[in-house]
């Protein structure tokens, strides 16, 4: 008998990687995730990007639309709207806006068409910034894995590739500056912009790894509006992580960290409140700004949640649903930060997307902020269920907001139920949206651990279900 061919190696993870799909890739690159980020090759598309961008709103700022934008109640609301009156710099919320942006638009009130653009500009490449240097930290821990051989065999098809992730930043980038959201919010001159240029910087500086700055504009959002104080927990795992410090109660380089990162944050915080009691002398901001934000005395109609459930109340009843609606923000943080330890960043844009949705005073100018994430988050779309329907329900919501509110006004034919009706469609599609995010990245990780065919134990396919 001839003899027996010699036996074939087995090339293990590694072999089927450099032979497979993603071979090319991998080998030219030669696994170095610098060499797909360089800001040389993405600086013109930016550039071009916050051209088109500005341009549209220096034309919006021109037309008629500049008079009606600012108007609207799912553009503005009582704590974000402002107007010029007989050449005095005067806030339509002047009484709930903080000091110190009260004081930072007495100087620069004249120009203020171009500090929103250049904020909505500045949060843009604070964002693409971010996302840049998180992409090269995800490729990196990406291809430890693959050379410890951690992956399953059958999940190569779940591996993102440099190819994948060039040019995500630039899509994150141009999902805020040209979202209709962030253009609305810029011509009617709402203050969310700030807000969201804030935390936009505290981002960045989180993912770079700067725990001063990152604490001080941390601090600055939370002097704002309170409720990014949920952020706090996502930042201190992102920063342990970036020190190699494991979360451990019984480890004293863990409290040692997250005691520094909470003396910075709260004593940039007091530094804050205290220049806002010396520029007035007073302590009455506080009651007149979070004292608005938390107990909601002003019921004008708006795309959340608190406005005709407040209307309707028995008032005897409302301190306690109060209570019940603003705890809802924060309830979240705790079980999310043990779910997602490992994942700050997905949890920030978890945490970013829920005040959004159930903040008292929510306009579309805090929704655009964290659908300018979901390009970050391409490789979840495969592990989606409800995305096709989710967004025709935000984009029929959007376009029926203006069409019921001037039937309620102005024609008299509907009544505030159907205005609420919308909107409370609005808030479970936003709902139904980031839950669905939440599944998949879940998802993706269990598949990224377990294989990515899951059978049971008599041979057939199993189903992943989240409890």
């Amino acid at each position: 008998q001839p003899p027996l061919p010699p036996p074939q190696e087995d090339r293990g993870f590694k072999g089927r990687i450099n032979s497979g799909r993603l071979g090319n890739t991998w080998q030219k690159s030669a696994l170095t995730a610098d060499g797909f980020f360089l800001p040389t090759k993405m600086a013109a598309p930016l550039t071009l990007l916050l051209i088109v961008a500005v341009t549209i709103r220096a034309v919006l700022f021109r037309s008629s639309l500049a008079e009606l934008i600012p108007e609207r109640v799912e553009v503005v609301s009582p704590l974000n709207a402002w107007k010029r009156g007989s050449g005095i710099f005067m806030m339509s919320s002047y009484l709930f806006q903080t000091p110190l942006i009260i004081y930072f638009f007495h100087f620069v009130s004249d120009y203020a068409e171009i500090v929103f653009m250049m904020a909505d500009a500045l949060t843009a490449v604070a964002l693409y910034l971010a996302v840049k240097d998180y992409n090269k930290t995800v490729f990196r821990k990406q291809k430890y894995a693959l050379e410890a051989e951690r992956y399953p065999l059958d999940c190569l098809e779940l591996i993102r590739t440099p190819k994948e992730m060039y040019y995500i930043p630039l899509k994150v980038a141009m999902f805020y500056l040209l979202n209709p959201f962030t253009i609305l919010s810029c011509v009617a001159k709402s203050t969310c912009g700030l807000n969201n240029a804030v935390i936009a910087l505290f981002i960045l500086c989180t993912v770079k790894g700067s725990s001063l700055m990152s604490a001080i504009f941390l601090a600055l959002a939370t002097y704002q509006s309170i409720y990014p104080l949920t952020l706090f927990a996502p930042a201190l795992l992102y920063l342990l992580q970036r020190l190699y410090i494991p979360v451990n109660w019984q480890r004293s380089s863990f409290w040692l960290f997250t005691t520094q990162y909470t003396f910075m944050y709260l004593g940039s915080l007091c530094v804050m409140v205290c220049l806002s009691f010396f520029l007035l002398s007073s302590w009455d901001f506080l009651s007149s700004v979070y004292g608005f934000i938390l107990s909601v005395p002003d019921l004008t109609p708006n795309i959340g949640l608190f406005w005709y459930f407040f209307a309707e109340m028995f008032e005897h009843f409302r301190l306690f649903f109060i209570c019940v609606f603003q705890i809802n923000v924060f309830f979240y943080t705790i079980p999310l930060s043990i779910k997602l330890k490992e994942h700050p960043i997905f949890l920030i844009f978890m945490q970013i997307a829920i005040i959004s949705i159930f903040k008292s005073y929510p306009t579309v100018g805090d929704i655009a902020l964290y659908m300018a994430f979901l390009p970050a988050w391409n490789h979840l779309y495969r592990f989606l269920r409800n995305i096709f329907l989710v967004s025709v329900v935000l984009l029929a919501c959007s376009t029926l907001f203006p069409v019921l509110w001037h039937l309620w006004i102005y024609a008299g034919s509907a009544n505030s139920n159907f205005y609420y009706a919308i909107t409370l469609l609005f808030n479970v599609a936003q709902i139904l949206l980031v839950s669905d995010y939440f599944y998949a990245y879940l998802r993706r990780e269990h598949h990224l651990t377990h294989g990515l065919y899951l059978k049971r134990k008599d041979g057939s396919e199993a189903t992943l279900v989240l409890k």
